[in-house]
């Protein structure tokens, strides 16, 4: 069974990227010098951000009870979590480290990171 941080991570994870979202439409989280691409980049990650911090959660609330189905969502969960960690690092790498400034290149950089770096532990240790 997957120990009691991977778990709880997985909620705040999925949490993580709903509150992003949220912002994200409501008080805008653009860069200042944003490339052309980015808005149209950007918009196409909701909808799946959102099943995935569906599958993070559900797969955690499953593996609290014991249920086996979790472990698995959970490693579909890792996934993705690597995956789009990975997408946007090479999106950044391409289009948007050049016109960031120092902050926006941390905060963009620990996202991506966390994304890949957890993701990688969800596979390893669930």
């Amino acid at each position: 069974m997957a120990p009691h941080a991977i778990i709880y991570l997985q909620i705040a994870t999925g949490a993580g990227l709903i509150l992003f979202w949220i912002l994200f439409f409501t008080v805008g989280l653009a860069p200042d010098n944003a490339p052309d691409s980015y808005d149209d980049f950007e918009h196409s990650f909701p909808i799946p951000d959102i099943i995935l911090a569906i599958a993070l959660t559900a797969s955690s609330l499953l593996m609290m009870k014991n249920i086996q189905a979790g472990i698995t969502l959970s490693h579909a969960a890792g996934g993705a979590l690597i995956f789009l960690g990975v997408l946007d690092i090479s999106y950044n790498l391409r289009n948007m480290f050049a016109g960031q400034s120092l902050k926006e290149k941390l905060f963009s950089s620990f996202i991506n990171l966390w994304c890949v770096g957890f993701g990688i532990a969800i596979l390893l240790s669930v």
